[in-house]
């Protein structure tokens, strides 16, 4: 596990990225900045330019605070818990969640993700 920051809409967020092949890859392109869009009131995605290793994987549910990679370019912050039938590649996860939703925000939300010091 690599611990990482992700500060969403100027508000920061402990993190770690876990060590699969995408998880790794996406780490290589750290530091970044990306404006992440909405989509259903309980995610926040991005296509990426590059693709990553994708090994996706039905969860049955996602947590507040996972990032997943969907397929394998598109990098998705969930900040609701709910069930779901989609398949995901596990990237990492927020550490602590109190507070993401309301940093998310409901439109678009600019998101740099970075090594933590």
């Amino acid at each position: 596990m690599t611990k990482i920051q992700m500060t969403i809409n100027g508000q920061s967020f402990p993190a770690t990225l876990n060590n699969s092949a995408a998880a790794q890859a996406l780490l290589h392109q750290l530091p970044v900045t990306l404006v992440m869009e909405d989509l259903n009131g309980n995610e926040k995605y991005i296509y990426l330019d590059e693709k990553l290793a994708a090994n996706s994987i039905a969860f049955g549910s996602v947590s507040a605070g996972d990032l997943m990679l969907f397929g394998n370019n598109c990098l998705v912050l969930f900040y609701k818990s709910f069930a779901t039938d989609y398949s995901y590649t596990s990237l990492g996860s927020i550490s602590e969640v109190s507070g993401l939703a309301e940093a998310v925000g409901t439109g678009q939300a600019e998101v740099t993700i970075e090594r933590a010091e």
